[in-house]
C-alpha cells in the first residue's frame, strides 16, 4: 500500500529553466527515435526532481498525455486517414485489453508498497530497454496467426501494455508499435499512428483511476511544473525529429538502452 509520503502532494521548487531544459533533453532523446521519451523522463522525475515513485508516474502520465495530444495531428497528417481507418479493427482489438489493463495497472500502483513499486519500475525499465533494442535494431516479421488466435492475443497484449503504461506513466508506443507489427502485419509507419489512437484512451482510463485516489493531488500541486516540462519535451521532440537519422541507430539505440538499464539499477536500489 502507498505510504503517506507517496500521497503527499510535494511541490517541486526547481527553477523554470532547469525544468524546461530537462524536458527538452528527454524530448530530443525520444524525438531521435520517433517516440515521446516518457521512459527516460520517469527516472529523471525520481532521481533529479525528488518525486516518489507513484507521484512521478502520475506526473509522467500527465506529460505523456500532453505530448500525445500534440503529436497526434502531426502523425495523422503524415499517414493518410484512410490508411489508418482501414486498420480500425486492430485498434479496437488492442483497446479491448489496454483499457482494462490501464485501470488494473493504476489500481495496483496505488496499492503497492513504495519499495515494491520502485522494483517494479526497475523491471519495467529493463523491459523498455529490450523493446527498444528489438524494435530498432532488428527487422520485425509477423507471426501470421489465424484470426481465432490473433484476436485473443491482441486482447492479452493490450492488457499487458495497458498495465505497463499506467504504472510507468508512459504512452506505451514502445510496446504498441512492435506488437501491432508482429500480430497484425501492419507497417511500422501506420503502426505508429495506430499506437497513438490506442494510447490516448488508455491514458485517459489510467487518469480516471488515479483521480479516485489521494495521490492524484500531486498533479494539482505541480501543474505548472508539469506544463513547463511538457513544453520542453515537445520542443525537444521537434529538435530530435530534425536530428532523426543524423546518428546511426547502431550507436544511438544501444546508448539509450544503457541509459534505461542504468536507470533501472538506480530505481531498484532506491530507498
Amino acid at each position: 500500500m502507498a505510504t503517506d509520503s507517496d500521497l503527499t502532494p510535494v511541490r517541486s521548487a526547481h527553477a523554470t529553466p532547469v525544468v524546461f531544459a530537462a524536458g527538452a533533453v528527454i524530448g530530443v532523446l525520444g524525438g531521435m527515435i520517433g517516440l515521446g521519451g516518457a521512459e527516460f523522463r520517469l527516472p529523471l522525475l525520481i532521481s533529479l526532481f525528488g518525486f516518489a515513485a507513484l507521484s512521478a508516474a502520475i506526473l509522467n502520465k500527465a506529460m505523456s498525455l500532453v505530448v500525445v495530444l500534440v503529436a497526434l495531428p502531426a502523425r495523422l497528417a503524415a499517414v493518410p486517414a484512410a490508411e489508418v481507418a482501414a486498420h480500425w479493427p486492430v485498434a479496437i482489438n488492442l483497446l479491448a485489453g489496454s483499457l482494462l489493463g490501464a485501470w488494473a495497472g493504476a489500481t495496483w500502483a496505488v496499492r503497492m508498497r513504495s519499495s515494491t513499486l520502485y522494483k517494479v519500475l526497475a523491471a519495467l525499465m529493463v523491459l523498455m530497454a529490450a523493446a527498444l533494442l528489438v524494435t530498432h535494431t532488428t527487422t520485425l516479421g509477423t507471426l501470421a496467426l489465424p484470426l481465432w488466435a490473433q484476436v485473443p492475443c491482441g486482447v492479452v497484449a493490450g492488457f499487458g501494455i495497458g498495465v505497463v503504461a499506467a504504472i510507468m506513466g508512459v504512452a506505451g508506443g514502445e510496446l504498441l508499435i512492435p506488437t501491432i507489427a508482429l500480430l497484425f502485419a501492419v507497417d511500422i509507419k501506420t503502426a505508429g499512428s495506430l499506437s497513438l489512437l490506442v494510447s490516448l484512451p488508455t491514458m485517459l482510463v489510467a487518469f480516471a483511476r488515479y483521480s479516485r485516489d489521494g495521490s492524484f493531488a500531486v498533479l494539482g500541486a505541480n501543474l505548472r511544473f508539469a506544463m513547463i516540462m511538457a513544453a520542453g519535451s515537445i520542443a525537444g521532440a521537434v529538435l530530435g525529429g530534425l536530428l532523426l537519422g543524423v546518428f546511426s541507430d547502431l550507436v544511438l539505440i544501444p546508448a539509450l538502452a544503457v541509459i534505461l538499464l542504468v536507470s533501472a539499477v538506480k530505481l531498484a536500489r532506491h530507498d
